[in-house]
């Protein structure tokens, strides 16, 4: 017997868990969430510093890599994404960031549906937080999301902050206020001291639930439709294939996941789809087209006290954060940084991020090298360049093919402001408060000082800040793969929820952006 339920959400990240959370609250609805990865049980999710354990551990990470990057050396970059309850919540580095109302104002415009302005966005926002801060015009308190300060940071991390200052940017304490430009310390999804995901937050809240049905270790194959309505889904468990019924269908697999598996369901660029033998349901040209990601470049120095993170004891630090929730193994690592208006910025918002981390960084931690040492993260906020996902396979197990296209614009902007964006974090380590910790720039080194020096660094070294968006946009005209209600145009009972129905990246962090849509999402689904 074919099971049935009101709504099957694909994917038990930011979004998915968001959905299982509000959408089952109802009692008459039944509701399945199908997650391809396990449960979070590592206690590396859960000690926020174990972050730079998580990466290792292919069970819990998609473990992506894009094509050959042309603009990049043909280097593929590394794309890790959480596959485990939570998503990409359980192994991000926590920084709580929503972006500026702009951000938001031009999905208004893009989908004609007033509803994802600013105005009535920041509402979702508060109403979805719980912020240690209290309640204001800009954070709610009692929503499911806790958001709180670090309770621990480096030296270094506020030797960044006052190194900034002395460059003449101004301090600011709050990214999520009044105004986002500036520098300081981040807030987090943290609670008492450990990670907050979207599994702590929204799942675990509903596990109990008669009427949700939860499946780890459950990857989803296909959309199964009747027509052009969506009636069901099928997974894979156990190895073995197993099929449900549904009412509404809800993809919550993220930038990458969603629209793979829109296309090996029949729904995407036909003849894409037929070059694999699939058969076609609907002709969707931009499924998998505008792809954007912020491409981020390290500024590594070398420090001359033994202070940075790169020494610490593993041991140590696990005993403190179990025993007391305190010390480094409650830190986000990348405790500090901000927002600032490069000179090519073209309107009023910030057009580079920086993420302050007190330890070298290299190829995302991957890449040990001696010592102990500081590293600048910096990115362009609003990248020109588009990239697409495609299938390599009608295989579902066959991850799909990534083309970031990073760099990739026409008029050759996007490296323009990277190379910016790595003179000014390499200006900022310049300044006085750096003076007694300062030893040899590593990265991009003291050779490289002219313009055409510092774009062959970031060709050779930029990488991935983890913020892809935008493969299933959403959008007033007739090409884009959603409305602005998130239904997939030309067929039923689908839509998409997750980072991939971003028409434009935001200013900032992805995560809480990702649980504000499908915080808006539930309360469609609901009205309807």
């Amino acid at each position: 017997m074919v099971s049935s339920y009101d709504f099957v959400i694909v994917g038990a990240g930011s979004a998915g868990c968001v959905l299982a959370n509000r959408l089952s609250a109802n009692p008459a609805n039944r509701v399945l969430l199908l997650e391809a990865g396990g449960r979070d049980w590592h206690p590396f999710i859960h000690m926020p510093a174990g972050l730079g354990k998580l990466f290792a551990l292919k069970r819990i990470n998609w473990d992506y890599s894009t094509e050959p990057e042309p603009a990049l050396r043909q280097r593929r970059l590394w794309w890790p994404r959480g596959r485990v309850l939570g998503g990409s919540s359980s192994i991000n580095a926590m920084c709580y960031a929503r972006g500026v109302g702009a951000d938001y104002d031009e999905w208004a415009e893009a989908t004609g549906d007033p509803r994802w302005a600013w105005s009535n966005v920041l509402e979702v926002f508060k109403r979805g937080e719980d912020n240690a801060r209290g309640a204001d015009a800009w954070h709610g308190v009692g929503g499911p999301l806790t958001v709180s300060d670090l309770r621990h940071h480096n030296v270094l991390s506020q030797t960044f902050v006052d190194a900034a200052a002395a460059a003449g940017i101004p301090r600011n304490d709050d990214f999520n206020g009044a105004t986002q430009e500036g520098v300081g310390f981040y807030q987090v999804t943290q609670r008492d001291g450990a990670r907050c995901s979207a599994a702590v937050a929204y799942l675990k809240p509903a596990r109990a639930r008669e009427n949700l049905t939860v499946l780890t270790q459950a990857q989803a194959t296909r959309v199964r439709f009747d027509g052009t309505r969506a009636a069901g889904v099928e997974y894979r468990r156990g190895g073995r294939s197993e099929r449900v019924e549904a009412g509404q269908v809800l993809l919550a697999g993220g930038a990458i996941n969603s629209p793979q598996l829109l296309m090996l369901s029949g729904v995407g660029p036909a003849d894409h789809l037929r070059e694999h033998g699939i058969g076609v349901v609907l002709d969707a040209r931009e499924v998998g087209a505008n792809l954007q990601d912020h491409l981020d470049i390290c500024t590594l120095v070398q420090s001359t006290r033994k202070i940075t993170y790169d020494t610490v004891s593993d041991t140590a630090v696990a005993l403190e954060f179990l025993l007391r929730r305190r010390g480094i193994g409650t830190s986000n690592i990348a405790e500090a940084g901000g927002f600032v208006r490069t000179r090519y910025a073209t309107d009023a918002r910030c057009d580079v991020q920086f993420h302050f981390v007190p330890a070298l960084l290299d190829d995302h931690g991957r890449n040990k090298l001696p010592g102990s040492g500081y590293t600048v993260h910096a990115c362009f906020l609003r990248p020109r360049s588009r990239g697409s996902i495609r299938l390599k396979s009608a295989d579902p197990s066959v991850a799909a093919e990534i083309r970031a296209n990073y760099l990739g614009d026409a008029e050759g902007f996007d490296l323009k402001v990277m190379v910016e964006a790595a003179r000014l974090a390499r200006e900022i380590l310049a300044q006085a408060p750096f003076a007694p910790y300062r030893g040899a720039e590593i990265f991009p080194g003291a050779a490289a000082q002219s313009e055409a020096e510092l774009a062959d660094f970031v060709r050779r070294k930029a990488e991935t800040i983890y913020h892809p968006v935008g493969t299933c946009r959403m959008g007033r005209d007739a090409a884009a793969v959603l409305d602005g209600e998130l239904r997939v145009r030309g067929v039923d009972n689908l839509r998409v929820v997750d980072a991939s129905v971003m028409p434009n990246l935001v200013s900032g962090n992805t995560n809480a952006p990702t649980m504000m849509i499908a915080e808006r999402a539930a309360e469609l689904l609901l009205d309807d």
